[in-house]
């Protein structure tokens, strides 16, 4: 199959390299980072030069941004490249509302799409061992799934075109907020002399124990504070999505708010850019951003 790919960065670049390693043609389009690109094609990738000569080689076309805004945007430039042969699969986490809306400007032009956000991250994503939650229709999501099996062991279809990135917001929340939970847990810890490899050995036997105390705290303990690779600004971009559509729905709860609170001040200290380990830093947690 030929496969396009808009996004090749920290999960896109493993996402796409096992597309490779199936079968599949693939072309990207570069990228701010040069890096993941040139790697993609020494490995056998074809490089386009815009996202209309991306359209003209591929009748799959998979998106792995960073927010709704930009998905919107890449689908205004390739709109009019698009075929009723295309099927556009975006994997990025969006906001189901924008989703809702290309999903309908498409099917208007008999061009296929489904949101298939994931859960994992960019380990994940270079095992090839990601988790895909899919909205479309019956027909597009089984012209989707032979593409997501070369980086999904798991693959679930939702309904209709949206309900993958709001089921995707839930699972984000939940995890963003146990993250939050985490954060505060091992600062309080740390300011109460506990110490914390005592501490994590002892969570491991018990309920507390997941993949978030696991990223977050086991590579702090030998100094690594980056082991949990997903930004804060991602952070506060998905929770305020969640909240975007529970506000709609009238199921925001008093928890959530103060779960985006989190985000919002470590955004607004200047620590967007960081991951969430950050949070447990010495260096940066509980301080003010330097000026």
């Amino acid at each position: 199959m030929n496969v396009g790919f808009v996004g090749v960065g920290l999960m896109g670049h493993g996402m796409a390299l096992n597309l490779l390693k199936a079968g599949h043609d693939l072309t990207v389009v570069a990228h701010r980072n040069r890096r993941p690109v040139d790697d993609l094609v020494a490995h056998g990738a074809n490089e386009a030069s815009s996202l209309a000569e991306l359209a003209d080689a591929c009748d799959t076309i998979i998106l792995c941004v960073t927010d709704a805004e930009i998905v919107e945007n890449v689908i205004d430039q390739l709109f009019d490249h698009l075929k009723p042969s295309h099927l556009v699969i975006d994997t990025s986490t969006s906001d189901p509302v924008v989703t809702e809306r290309l999903a309908a400007r498409l099917a208007d032009a008999d061009i296929a799409f489904v949101d298939a956000p994931l859960t994992g991250g960019a380990q994940q994503a270079a095992e090839g061992v990601l988790g895909a939650i899919v909205g479309g229709t019956p027909q597009a999501f089984e012209r989707a799934r032979p593409v997501l099996k070369a980086f999904c062991t798991r693959i679930g279809h939702f309904g209709p075109a949206g309900t993958g990135h709001r089921a995707k917001l839930i699972n984000n929340y939940l995890v963003l907020a146990m993250v939050a939970a985490i954060a505060d847990t091992y600062n309080v810890a740390r300011k109460a002399g506990i110490d914390w490899a005592r501490l994590f050995d002892v969570m491991k036997c018990g309920s507390n124990y997941s993949e978030a105390l696991r990223r977050m705290v086991e590579p702090a303990l030998d100094g690594d504070h980056d082991g949990y690779k997903f930004t804060l600004q991602n952070a506060r971009k998905d929770v305020a999505y969640y909240l975007s559509f529970a506000d709609e729905a009238g199921l925001t709860s008093d928890l959530a708010r103060e779960v985006m609170a989190v985000y919002e001040k470590a955004v607004e200290a200047g620590y967007g850019e960081l991951f969430l380990s950050r949070m447990i830093d010495p260096d940066t947690a509980g301080k003010d951003a330097e000026t």
